[in-house]
């Protein structure tokens, strides 16, 4: 898709409404391709940054005022897209955010820019220099991988998405660096680059988030191919995807950021054996096991005094058993991921929290329990419980002055309540 072309200068009669948009007409403006070349134009620029500032709550009243002088459909075309910048700012950082353009699926399915950049960083000590991005969106990772001194050519089908990923590139000076190309994944050539990246999508308008692997778009079975035939490659997937679903020789790798699992990411001729891989992020560290050299499961122990609630990237990425193994414990129960010790060990890949009581599980017992320890700010967390934690917290209606932490699980197979605080 060719450069936006600037809209010719109205003649003095237009009216006024069309002489703030330059002449574009209004009626073209209901298709969002138009929508978005006018607000990339002088007057849709000066919108926007008039707008930047309002706040849902004054969105009509704005709305209102603004359509006196600019066509409606622009209008909620700069509102919409002020409310997808604010929404982005959690991902993308807010500096980056107030420039960047976005779409609602963009805003929703692109990468988080630590995870990007944590990527990128990955890409770049392997030595790769030029990459295919094949189902770029609206360009977040190669954002990170310009800015990481990667070259990237960015592919995605849709007319509006490679406009924005265009703008984008060019809103933070990395055009020279991203070449957006509309087309089918499936039809480029990705032979003269280091490296592929492939990002299938992995929801759907109609049915919601996709769960089998092979109705991504495009399927896994063609993301792995194409990863194969590249010296370098990653292959962003669920981090849910069950274990026995990824590809035999692949380094797989489940990335959290702030204790959330973001995305697991396949990758392919990194030279390392087939092996698992947590990584937490903003620490940036990362846990590590050869397929053939994990751990088996822990035992089942008794709870002791302190309770590990390991990192959920170490738990989709299977290695629990090695959080287990540093902290010198074993498990609450067989199908929990609670690790139990009677010692304290630092550890980035568990949180570690003090057990004071063990109960079986009784909302009267435990809110008298709270109510004798002055308890007021309770924190409930659960793992093979039914129990949703708002519900408990309405029924024991906390008050007091101390802190407590409730653990609702099992142990050892029978419903348990574990009352503790995080360990100093």
């Amino acid at each position: 898709m060719g450069r936006v072309n600037d809209p010719n200068t109205p003649p003095p009669s237009a009216p006024a409404a069309h002489r703030a948009t330059g002449g574009t007409e209004d009626a073209g403006l209901d298709d969002p391709l138009a929508a978005f070349a006018a607000l990339r134009t002088e007057a849709g620029r000066a919108l926007l940054d008039e707008v930047r500032d309002v706040e849902p709550a004054q969105e009509l009243a704005a709305a209102t005022r603004l359509r006196r002088e600019h066509p409606a459909p622009l209008v909620s075309a700069a509102l919409g897209q002020a409310r997808l910048r604010r929404r982005a700012a959690a991902k993308f950082g807010a500096k980056d955010a107030g420039r960047m353009f976005f779409t609602p699926d963009g805003v929703e399915q692109s990468t988080r820019a630590s995870v990007a950049t944590h990527r990128a960083e990955s890409f770049r000590s392997l030595g790769v220099r030029t990459l295919a991005d094949l189902c770029c969106g609206i360009g977040g990772d190669a954002i990170a991988l310009a800015r990481a001194g990667i070259s990237v050519l960015a592919v995605d089908r849709s007319p509006l998405t490679c406009a924005v990923a265009r703008a984008n590139a060019e809103a933070l000076g990395l055009a020279d660096l991203i070449e957006v190309r509309e087309a089918d994944v499936t039809d480029v050539d990705t032979s003269a680059y280091d490296a592929v990246f492939v990002d299938p999508a992995r929801r759907s308008s109609k049915r919601g988030r996709i769960f089998d692997p092979e109705s991504y778009s495009p399927p896994l079975s063609w993301a792995v191919q194409a990863a194969r035939k590249a010296p370098r490659a990653a292959l962003k997937i669920a981090p849910g995807i069950p274990h026995e679903a990824i590809p035999a020789g692949t380094e797989a790798e489940w990335i959290s950021d702030g204790g959330d699992v973001k995305e697991a990411v396949l990758w392919f001729g990194t030279d390392a054996p087939a092996s698992h891989r947590a990584t937490l992020l903003p620490q940036d560290v990362s846990l590590w096991s050869s397929l053939d050299a994990m751990l088996p499961d822990p035992e089942v122990r008794p709870v002791g005094r302190y309770l590990y609630e390991p990192d959920g990237a170490v738990i989709r990425a299977h290695l629990v058993a090695e959080v287990a193994a540093r902290v010198g414990g074993g498990l609450i129960d067989e199908t929990i991921a609670y690790v139990t010790s009677d010692a304290l060990h630092a550890t980035p890949y568990a949180v570690a929290y003090e057990i004071t009581d063990r109960l079986p599980f009784g909302v009267k017992k435990l809110k008298a329990l709270l109510r004798e320890r002055e308890v007021g700010i309770l924190t409930v967390k659960k793992r093979g419980s039914a129990v949703e934690p708002e519900e408990l917290r309405r029924k024991v209606k906390p008050r007091g002055k101390n802190a407590a932490t409730v653990f609702l699980t099992r142990v050892a197979g029978a419903p348990t309540m574990l009352i503790g605080h995080p360990a100093p």
